[in-house]
């Protein structure tokens, strides 16, 4: 199992105050501002094959803290606009992605974006520095292309179509949801290229076919997503790693929904469609536990709080049963009974091999295709809950599946203390700031 390095460890020094005082007489006031920072590394340090591990692991700093490491983190605020979370908060930045109000203006949405563009742009300043002063080091190399790709997955799932990905100060052009997974496929592609025999090359390599076939079924190719994964092992994880060292090490999804009074709150057939996650406590893929606890508005009381996330535990960006799960849904695209019964079958078979093990799904298979892609979803929405993965499987069940997408996301009345009714959104919109971007004008599409 491969867990991301974080932290940017500086060395503590102690004592400096007494010692400016005394000094501070005889030094001229424009060398009192001209100082030295032992602990911090020069920009050129990281450009030497023994400083390129460093760069890496700041990379994969920030791109955990983009994926999972904060509050209003990826894996939250997805599932924030999906139906996995509720925001028991009285910031009107969080509660109108909830209610599913997206505008240009949101504080918090906007910062997750940057957030997410300096992961990614990181990830391509690095691989730049890796190939031209180690290039030996490949696997390394790799795994920042892996950055690439996943990120911009989860721009083309997150935001609405029109993302641009603008490069050290050069403006890029918006890109449409389609454009966003081909591009992940060819970063994955050349992660695929540069991963090794090594520990870390398997697991670049393993978590590159993985990413690969989650782009390629965003772009609706499903054969071509079975094979991608083909061959990860049920067992592989790729995953972020958290610690007590600072709020930004936490997991964030243990920050936004356990910690004290919480900014969200999981949740259970939320606005009619919601699936009906906590409806027992004994499926081992939805742990969770009652508690007294209220939110951060005060009002919502007796929070449910999810077990599935420490403050410290690992967060999962891929696995082996998400290629699994990729497999069954190409198998049941052909559309006929045999496939139905073969998906029905297969999905039983992850149950009865999952350690704990799952009871079967009562019954047998469906025997019509829209049941059956209801029941594939569902399926994957228990196996992938709280890891970043609802939104863009509802928004591809409207845009790949055709289903009205005020059939798959909350709609109707939002729940109390909260008036009013659900909107129309379906994505997260592109903060405002992006429009300092001479190339972008807005979103392309709010529903692709």
């Amino acid at each position: 199992m491969h867990a991301f390095a974080l932290g940017r460890k500086r060395a503590a020094l102690a004592g400096t105050a007494a010692l400016a005082v005394g000094m501070l007489g005889a030094c001229k006031s424009d060398q009192v501002l001209n100082v030295n920072s032992p602990d911090i590394l020069g920009e050129a340090a990281y450009q030497t094959p023994a400083g390129v591990d460093a760069l890496r692991f700041g990379v994969l700093a920030d791109f955990t803290y983009a994926f999972d490491g904060n509050t209003d983190a990826f894996t939250v605020i997805t599932g924030n606009m999906a139906d996995e979370l509720d925001a028991t908060d009285t910031f009107a930045d969080r509660l109108s992605i909830n209610a599913r109000q997206s505008s240009e203006i949101n504080t918090n949405m906007e910062a997750e974006y940057r957030n997410m563009q300096q992961a990614h742009l990181g990830a391509v300043n690095a691989a730049t520095v890796i190939a031209n002063v180690a290039a030996d080091k490949k696997a390394q190399r790799g795994e920042m292309y892996l950055i690439e790709g996943f990120t911009e997955i989860f721009f083309a799932e997150g935001w609405c179509s029109g993302t641009p990905i603008s490069n050290n100060g050069v403006p890029g052009k918006p890109n449409t949801t389609a454009e966003l997974f081909t591009m992940a496929v060819a970063h994955f592609d050349t992660a695929l290229t540069l991963g090794d025999t090594s520990a870390l090359g398997t697991r670049v390599k393993y978590a590159a076919q993985i990413g690969r076939g989650r782009a390629l079924l965003g772009l609706g190719r499903y054969a071509d997503a079975a094979a991608a994964v083909a061959g990860v092992p049920r067992s592989f994880q790729y995953v972020t790693s958290h610690s007590t060292g600072n709020t930004r090490e936490q997991n964030g999804m243990w920050s936004a929904e356990v910690n004290g009074a919480t900014r969200y709150s999981i949740v259970s057939s939320e606005g009619t469609n919601g699936l009906p996650y906590l409806a027992t406590s004994t499926d081992p893929r939805i742990p969770w536990t009652p508690s007294s606890r209220s939110g951060f508005d005060g009002q919502t009381k007796n929070l449910p709080t999810q077990l599935k996330f420490g403050r410290v535990d690992n967060g999962i960006v891929a696995d082996g049963t998400e290629g699994q799960l990729i497999i069954l849904e190409n198998t049941l695209k052909a559309g006929t009974q045999a496939a139905r019964d073969a998906v029905f079958a297969g999905l039983n078979q992850l149950r009865a091999t999952n350690s704990p093990a799952i009871p079967p799904i009562a019954g047998s298979a469906p025997t019509t295709q829209d049941a059956a892609v209801s029941q594939l979803f569902a399926e994957r929405a228990y196996w992938t809950w709280l890891t970043g993965h609802r939104l863009g499987d509802m928004r591809r069940l409207v845009r790949q599946y055709g289903r009205d997408a005020e059939k798959v996301y909350p709609t109707g009345q939002l729940s109390g203390p909260i008036a009013g009714t659900f909107g129309t959104s379906t994505s997260i919109m592109i903060p405002q700031s992006e429009r300092n971007n001479p190339n972008f004008t807005g979103c392309l599409d709010t529903k692709a």
